[in-house]
């Protein structure tokens, strides 16, 4: 499972034009499920992300966790994509729908997180937080 973590003053999902989640200061996480990953993976995961320090505390260091914060999560198959080789990526290590719609709401009620639609075709805005964007991967 892959997970690209933005901190954010605010960040909302829209599907065709409409409202669908919305969140204020937080994470705004990019979800990506792969073949093979299980419920293990995305409590792993969940559990991870909600305990990153990356928030400024008093003397504005990146130590505090997200705490009240909130989380906003939108499933990225993409995350999968390989273009290693050639133009077109390849997102064969990508989980299937089936397979990644479970784990992607699990992640989701761990983590406490709002959500976009599962397997739409989502618009995304944020307003990031500092230059503060990491990537993250479940240990094989």
């Amino acid at each position: 499972m892959r997970a690209l973590v933005q901190r954010v003053s605010r960040a909302s999902v829209s599907v065709a034009g409409k409202p669908v989640s919305r969140i204020g200061p937080g994470l705004l996480v990019l979800l990506g499920v792969g073949r093979g990953d299980g419920p293990g993976e995305a409590d792993w995961l969940a559990d991870k992300v909600r305990a990153l320090r990356i928030f400024p505390d008093a003397a504005g260091r990146m130590n505090e966790p997200l705490g009240a914060r909130e989380i906003l999560c939108v499933s990225q198959f993409t995350l999968y994509g390989d273009a290693r080789r050639g133009n077109r990526p390849s997102y064969i290590q990508a989980a299937s729908p089936e397979e990644a719609q479970p784990l992607y709401e699990r992640f989701c009620q761990r983590a406490g997180a709002r959500q976009g639609i599962f397997g739409a075709l989502m618009e995304v805005d944020l307003t990031g937080h500092g230059p503060v964007t990491l990537w993250l991967e479940t240990p094989s």
